[in-house]
């Protein structure tokens, strides 16, 4: 039993991949023990650093920086996503001069660090009459790059699929941009679904590069609660609180995309047992002469 790439491990090797599965957990379970009681012996977990969870004005404007964070977070996703879908569009047609500057643009933009970009929008761009305020470079920059990304997602995920598809639909007369968007892209929007909701996960955690820009959202408003001497500086349980929040959303947003993934299988069952269905009807139908 083996495959192109590595042969299926015999008993022995994959008792020695669980021995070495269970080392690697222990391993860090025990860091995970080890930092939890070194945050323990420093008095994080004291009463005194979480009283700030206690007050009512601090828990409205933490979800007002989580608001802030998702209104980002959703802009620059829809735009991303258009971004993506048309220099993908551009990429794949067959006139260069559509082709050359989307390539360009795709390439340029999916290379320059999101911070950098940041930085330019915020501070570089002002410099020459154009002034931005810090939502405004946030979203432009996670539309710029994300979309970059999103953009070759798009294109790798259309030429993923077989040529057969276009060419029928092409042998019915249909257009190349009926074609793409009745044909190619359905398909390929199931395929690349996980992916994109990957690239949507990043997205949402790019948000808070966002700080370093004066942005105020959830993060930044951490940084600033965690600097109060009134609260003791509780910036670990603070960073705690934040990175659970920053994981719940994370989490959301894959549970939304796994939900949607297995709605979108069990229509596709459905119609083809409704298609089964009505092949069974017809070929009775013939059978008896009806």
């Amino acid at each position: 039993m083996s495959s192109v790439l590595f042969d299926v491990p015999g008993p022995k090797a994959r008792v020695r991949h669980g021995i070495a599965a269970v080392v690697g957990i222990a391993a860090v379970v025990a860091l995970l023990a080890y930092v939890g009681y070194r945050f323990y012996d420093s008095g994080q977990f004291e009463p005194r650093m979480w009283e700030w969870l206690q007050y009512e004005t601090i828990q409205i404007q933490l979800l007002e920086k989580i608001g802030a964070t998702l209104r980002a977070f959703a802009l620059g996703a829809v735009l991303a996503l258009l971004f993506g879908a048309v220099f993908a569009a551009g990429r794949l047609s067959e006139h260069a001069f559509w082709r050359a500057p989307s390539n360009v643009v795709v390439e340029f933009f999916r290379a320059i660090p999101l911070l950098i970009m940041m930085f330019l929008f915020y501070y570089g761009l002002p410099t020459v009459g154009i002034k931005m305020s810090p939502f405004a470079a946030v979203v432009l920059a996670l539309m710029l790059y994300n979309g970059s990304v999103l953009a070759e997602i798009f294109r790798a995920g259309v030429k993923s699929l077989p040529r057969g598809q276009a060419e029928a639909a092409y042998a019915l007369g249909m257009r190349k941009t009926q074609v793409m968007v009745l044909v190619l892209l359905p398909q390929a929007l199931r395929a690349m679904l996980p992916t994109i909701i990957s690239q949507l996960v990043v997205l949402l955690k790019d948000t808070a590069l966002g700080f370093i820009i004066t942005y105020e959202e959830l993060l930044y408003y951490a940084r600033y609660l965690g600097s109060q001497a009134q609260f003791g500086r509780p910036l670990v349980p603070l960073t705690i609180v934040v990175a659970g929040i920053y994981i719940a959303m994370c989490l959301l947003l894959t549970w939304l995309a796994t939900y949607l993934e297995k709605r979108n299988r069990r229509n596709k069952r459905v119609i083809e047992l409704e298609n089964k269905d009505a092949e069974n009807v017809v070929l009775a139908n013939s059978a008896t002469g009806v």
